[in-house]
């Protein structure tokens, strides 16, 4: 009896958990890990807040443009730099009401002089920055600013052409 409990409540927390929004927990390394894999995607890494209103604004053409180009085999990352104390209800929950349908994760770093340098060498840490890669055809092209939907455009084909 206490057995069939708990499988049933496991097998309902399952069910919320997959009805939520996902968030990975990322050191920096496992982002420099995914995106390095020896393919022909292009990996679009973007690093972004919640408080952070330029990030806000770029996010919705970053999606859209993913979903356009998606059969080119593009993949977007999001990669949160909140808090900790916004996981586990308020980042899934900002995530959700913004309608960022896409992959997220949350860095688990505090050190801005030890994980910028691993994303570019020339990173302060501002947000928003965006990193674009395509290790298949060597195109890698960082930017430590808010992109319109126009200069993501350029750089996404840039990085598919």
């Amino acid at each position: 009896m206490v057995k069939r409990i708990f499988i049933l409540l496991v097998f309902f927390g399952c069910i919320v958990v997959a009805n939520s929004q996902k968030i990975t927990t990322f050191k920096i390394n496992d982002v420099v890990k995914y995106y390095s894999a020896k393919n022909d995607t292009v990996y679009i890494i973007n690093f972004w807040a919640t408080f952070c209103k330029p990030c806000i604004e770029e996010i919705p053409d970053f999606i859209k443009l993913v979903e356009q180009y998606k059969s080119k085999k593009v993949k977007l990352l999001l990669v949160s730099v909140d808090l900790p104390s916004y996981l586990p209800k308020k980042l899934p929950e900002f995530i959700k009401a913004n309608k960022f349908n896409t992959n997220h994760a949350w860095l688990n770093e505090t050190n801005a002089d030890y994980f910028c340098p691993k994303i570019d060498e020339k990173w302060s840490g501002a947000i928003p920055s965006t990193l674009i890669v395509n290790n298949k055809k060597k195109y890698r092209k960082f930017f430590e600013s808010e992109l319109t939907a126009v200069e993501f455009e350029k750089a996404l084909l840039e990085a598919i052409q």
